[in-house]
């Protein structure tokens, strides 16, 4: 079954127009509808067979050489050899009339859903989108500076950090791709701690490396983890770190005025290859994702993932697998990244499917929930922040809101 029917219920044709809609008619790097009426947005071909709108195509290639690198493939194209994508004005001229585009793409969730992060039973709609290809290149962790909402991001850039506004303007970027203390070779993941210190997990450096939110390094703690991968803080800036090699998550202590660790230790060992890691500001739990190997639950090639949430004092409060899950909402869920809701509840992603789904309070016999199912094509990472949810959408290279 294709992602389209579970995010639809079945292959109803509105479900199959609304993929038509996000896949093919839409431009990939500014994520406006492709629009014959208007010659900047017209559908243009590049030579690598790729399709951007005719904006686009301006704003990215040299003004003089006349070329441009396509964003997908990096091949190298003239702007003098696209083309004019017929057949996709014709597709959308056939499918979408003026009139039909409104009715076909409203999203409309069951009655009664219960949507975590203080959100009410409506419609999770997405507000706003914003990075692209080449402001953002292959993001992998997102977070969230709670006293102004503003958005830092890490990517493939040349500057591997990205601080946005909560209106989607890039403010500043840091963290050369370089293997040294105050530089970035490989960022997995990042988090804000509590007073505004932006923590990053660095996989080529084998790190966790802390900076201020301009870029000013702070510290470095190395020489202690394997692979750390995941990371949080909780209320009181305490550091948490998986380690996906050693199966472990780390607690760092860390005085952030004076650069200096002020303890280290394993909070929870015997972990099976632990990724994704969260912690609730409000109850102090936290949440891990464990990879497991294919076994006689998870046939072929899908990734059999475990959720276990420790209390603040890291003991085992509950546990909960991808199987397990399967058997009580019918359609195949791939949990990828955890996150608390405002209210505690579990949010997780499903990056297969492109869906993010409420588990709720897990000691409460956890039914999954969808909230979002639209317009992700492969969600990495997501906040809860008041009333919306902020996703980063590694296939489009974008961060999305949704609110209600």
């Amino acid at each position: 079954m294709s992602p389209g029917s579970l995010r639809d219920g079945g292959l109803r044709p509105e479900g199959i127009l609304r993929e038509i809609q996000i896949n093919l008619l839409e431009c990939k790097v500014c994520f406006e509808k492709f629009n014959t009426q208007q010659r900047e947005r017209r559908p243009q071909n590049l030579s690598c067979g790729h399709v951007l709108c005719l904006e686009c195509i301006t704003a990215l290639s040299h003004p003089l050489l006349r070329k441009l690198e396509c964003p997908f493939c990096r091949q190298l194209c003239g702007v003098d050899s696209t083309s004019h994508c017929q057949v996709l004005s014709d597709l959308q001229e056939m499918l979408f009339p003026p009139d039909s585009v409104s009715s076909a793409f409203s999203y409309r969730p069951k009655e009664g859903v219960n949507l975590a992060a203080g959100l009410t039973s409506t419609s999770l709609h997405l507000c706003t989108a914003f990075g692209g290809w080449g402001t953002l290149i292959n993001p992998s962790g997102i977070a969230v500076f709670a006293s102004s909402g503003a958005v830092v991001v890490v990517h493939d850039g040349e500057k591997r950090v990205v601080l946005f506004s909560p209106q989607g303007r890039k403010l500043h970027s840091f963290g050369r791709k370089e293997q040294a203390s105050g530089e970035i070779c490989y960022p997995v993941d990042v988090a804000v701690t509590p007073c505004g210190y932006v923590v990053v997990t660095d996989a080529g450096d084998k790190a966790v490396k802390v900076f201020t939110s301009r870029g000013s390094h702070v510290l470095t703690v190395q020489d202690s983890f394997q692979m750390p991968w995941g990371v949080d803080t909780d209320s009181r800036g305490h550091i948490l770190v998986s380690d996906v090699q050693d199966g472990t998550l780390s607690q760092v202590k860390v005085n952030y005025a004076h650069g200096v660790i002020m303890a280290h230790h394993t909070a929870v060992s015997d972990l099976q290859h632990p990724k994704a890691v969260a912690c609730c500001q409000a109850s102090g739990n936290t949440a891990v994702m464990e990879h497991l190997s294919n076994d006689r639950h998870t046939p072929g090639r899908h990734q059999h993932t475990r959720l276990k949430v420790f209390t603040k004092d890291f003991q085992l409060l509950y546990q909960t697998d991808s199987f397990t899950l399967t058997l009580q909402c019918t359609v195949r869920l791939n949990m990828s990244r955890v996150v608390f809701g405002r209210d505690g509840d579990v949010i997780v992603i499903d990056s297969n499917q492109g869906i993010i789904w409420s588990l709720g309070k897990l000691q409460n016999d956890p039914k999954p929930t969808p909230l979002v199912g639209d317009h992700l094509i492969r969600p990495v990472g997501l906040v809860s922040l008041r009333n919306m949810l902020i996703i980063l959408d590694s296939g489009d290279h974008a961060v999305k809101m949704y609110s209600a």
